[in-house]
């Protein structure tokens, strides 16, 4: 039980030791070309998720008639 709570505490403490914070100098056209890129995913996700509503509406309508 020693033996397992030792390697425990040591994995803690190496995961707590390595997850340092670290901040480095970006140009703001990097910035601002991850924003862009961002966007563009937000609006091809939105548009493939209405895609797939539609499909399964018209699905949907078409059961109910049958």
């Amino acid at each position: 039980m020693m033996k397992f709570l030792k390697k425990s505490l040591t994995a803690l403490a190496s995961f707590f030791g390595f997850t340092s914070v670290s901040y480095a100098a970006v140009p703001a056209s990097v910035t601002t070309g991850i924003s862009d890129a961002l966007a563009d995913v937000g609006t091809i996700g939105a548009a493939i998720l209405g895609v797939v509503i539609a499909i399964v509406a018209f699905n949907w309508l078409r059961r109910v008639i049958k």
